[in-house]
């Protein structure tokens, strides 16, 4: 019998399984990478980490770019070889987390929950959606 997950990032972990085996053309698993960056970000995170985070968030959610998409805004954004800045991470996080989201039935529910829990992060950085909305447009262009 397997065990079943218990902590966080055990749940993570299966949530992770579960995007990468849909093999989807979307690629719905880059959004729960964002996601769980933005939201386990702290002050020892490298900045570039966190930002890249939130512009996928701000991809996704504000431009709906899809899980493709993102990874590839990531990669463009990789070569600018730079200092990323650090910003204060919010006191309030999301409350939603992989609970939430192992909690609906896999297909369609789970990922529009996926998709809800983005959202719930990337509005617990609502503080900094026009800076990070800017340092976008400055590295990608308008997108």
């Amino acid at each position: 019998m397997d065990a079943i997950p218990t902590t966080e990032k055990e749940m993570y972990n299966q949530l992770a399984f579960y995007t990468l085996s849909l093999a989807d053309t979307s690629f719905i698993h880059q959004h729960i990478i964002d996601a769980w960056a933005a939201q386990h970000a702290d002050e020892n995170e490298k900045p570039i980490k966190t930002i890249f985070a939130l512009i996928g968030l701000y991809l996704a959610i504000e431009k709906n770019y899809t899980g493709k998409e993102v990874q590839r805004a990531h990669m463009l954004l990789a070569r600018n070889k730079r200092q990323w800045p650090v910003f204060p991470i919010p006191a309030e996080k999301s409350r939603m987390t992989v609970f939430d989201i192992m909690a609906q039935p896999v297909g369609p529910k789970r990922d529009k929950a996926i998709m809800q829990w983005c959202a719930s992060v990337w509005d617990s950085w609502a503080e900094i959606h026009d800076e990070i909305q800017e340092l976008t447009r400055l590295e990608l262009g308008n997108i």
